[in-house]
């Protein structure tokens, strides 16, 4: 099975951000004139930044990663949310070019303020407002990349909890339906909770495996893995991390333990379907880097480029 890497976000080896923004406080000080300007500026240079970011991933063979959510500033202010777009429209379609003739894969996963099945109608219309606005950006890059969601809240129990999702999410626009894929989480919703959501909704689960250590209840991560991988039309992705230490075990690491991730790997090995993991660590793209030298110093894993690996049944 063919397996890539990637990495989230920000590489820490450049100097710059694609997540300026600005508070609806300062906007709103500086007025409309002023405010837009700024949010203006702000939106231009993180466009610059990211295809800076686009650039080194290409040219450092990294194939999968994860867009910041904040690329637009002020996302959730809604009254000049088309315009900034319109007025950006060729940035973006050149940036969108870009990762389809890189055959790059990007993916967004919005902050915890995205909360589909909150109690709360007011943050559930702010949810699918936000969802609006990444499905207009992606549309406008021309891409079809996956938005990640949690289930959210558990006011009421799981049950009612996860009936308030699949209700709120008949709602959701049919662009939107085909890009929500669901992630299990550390606390609440474990494994088997979204891998049951994701079956039911016919919408692609994201394997946190850190997450699946700290909420898991005597499952085997083996005996459930092509199922998950069977929820995706595409090619599956997961998440992994490493935790900081014993104390802070929910809390990531700068790095990866490439012990323990080889022991996934093997452990899920059997199934042979090709994967990509999203590596979720503080030293982002060097974590990347400083696990493929230790894979390659402990495994024969054979390595196609920097970051893509092959691994079949005499592998290790």
């Amino acid at each position: 099975m063919r397996i890539r890497l990637g990495y989230v976000s920000l590489p820490v080896t450049l100097d710059i951000t694609a997540s300026k923004t600005l508070t609806l406080t300062n906007y709103q000080k500086l007025g409309v004139r002023r405010g837009e300007e700024k949010r203006t500026k702000l939106f231009e240079e993180n466009l610059k930044n990211l295809t800076q970011i686009l650039i080194f991933n290409e040219r450092n063979q990294i194939h999968f990663y994860r867009m910041t959510s904040h690329l637009v500033p002020l996302l959730t202010y809604p009254k000049t949310y088309d315009n900034i777009l319109k007025k950006h429209e060729k940035e973006l379609k050149e940036i969108g070019n870009y990762i389809r003739e890189k055959k790059m894969r990007v993916d967004i996963h919005p902050d915890q303020y995205l909360v589909l099945n909150s109690t709360n109608p007011s943050v559930v219309e702010s949810t699918i407002l936000s969802l609006k606005y990444y499905d207009s950006l992606m549309k406008m890059m021309n891409l079809n990349t996956n938005i990640i969601l949690h289930i959210g809240s558990s006011q009421g129990g799981k049950k009612k909890a996860m009936k308030r999702f699949v209700e709120n999410f008949s709602i959701l626009p049919k662009t939107i339906q085909e890009k929500i894929a669901l992630e299990n989480d550390d606390k609440t919703f474990n494994m088997r909770n979204t891998l049951a959501l994701s079956k039911k909704l016919n919408v692609p689960m994201v394997l946190d495996y850190h997450h699946f250590l700290v909420h898991k209840n005597n499952e085997k991560i083996e005996d459930y893995i092509t199922e998950i991988f069977a929820t995706w039309k595409t090619t599956p992705k997961i998440h992994f991390s490493s935790p900081k230490n014993k104390k802070e075990f929910r809390s990531h690491h700068d790095y990866i333990n490439s012990d323990t991730f080889i022991q996934f790997i093997e452990k899920i090995k059997f199934c042979n379907i090709d994967f990509d993991i999203m590596i979720e660590a503080k030293q982002k793209e060097e974590a990347l880097f400083r696990l493929v030298r230790e894979l390659k110093y402990k495994t024969n894993y054979q390595f196609l480029d920097e970051t893509t690996f092959i691994v079949d049944e005499n592998s290790l």
